[in-house]
């Protein structure tokens, strides 16, 4: 339960407002504007969005959350409609793809993946969780080797991420997910 009041109608609108903003501004090609841009972009002042968050961390800590509520879900589509081993594949694909196009966000899944502190923690172990579903669902259906835990994978694609963001070549992602991918079959298969 939590402790703190529920927020009023306008405070909700306002952060809702900022974090839309910043996640547009987070997408562009751009380099990440400033918080104040992002407050004008919001139609808000610096004031309101620092009181929500106090810092460019905070926020963009609140717009990876939200991408990771839709990328839970869509874990579980995946998984409903596709191979364990398939929908961990195309869940891997799509993350990636989320990372590298969100610019802001390269450094929010590198910290998220690195520091075991507060929301970062709590966003690693949502990655962890979502990681051990398709653990589970493929040793169930014996696609995906058993002695695999979730955080050696989570570990695993935040390599593959960080090197492809930093390559030149656009589809070295898709070759080092392969590669992890195989990695990931039962032996003999």
């Amino acid at each position: 339960m939590s402790t703190q009041p529920p927020q009023r109608a306008d405070a909700a609108k306002n952060r809702a407002l900022i974090v839309a903003e910043a996640r547009r501004v987070f997408s562009t090609v751009a380099p990440v504007s400033s918080l104040e841009a992002i407050a004008r972009g919001a139609g808000v002042g610096i004031g309101t969005l620092y009181r929500h968050f106090p810092t460019k961390e905070a926020l963009i800590e609140a717009v990876y959350s939200l991408e990771l509520d839709a990328l839970e879900k869509e874990a579980h589509q995946l998984l409903a409609s596709h191979s364990s081993f398939d929908a961990l594949r195309f869940w891997l694909d799509r993350y990636a793809e989320f990372v590298a196009t969100k610019h802001a966000m390269h450094e929010a899944f590198r910290i998220a993946l690195t520091f075991r502190t507060g929301a970062i923690s709590e966003t690693r172990s949502r990655i962890n969780a979502a990681m051990a579903k398709f653990l589970a669902a493929g040793a169930r259906d014996r696609s995906l080797r058993t002695n695999v835990r979730p955080d050696d994978l989570t570990l695993g694609f935040a390599g593959a991420v960080f090197a492809a963001t930093t390559s030149s070549d656009p589809e070295q992602v898709g070759r080092v997910l392969d590669l992890l991918m195989a990695g990931l079959r039962p032996a003999g298969t």
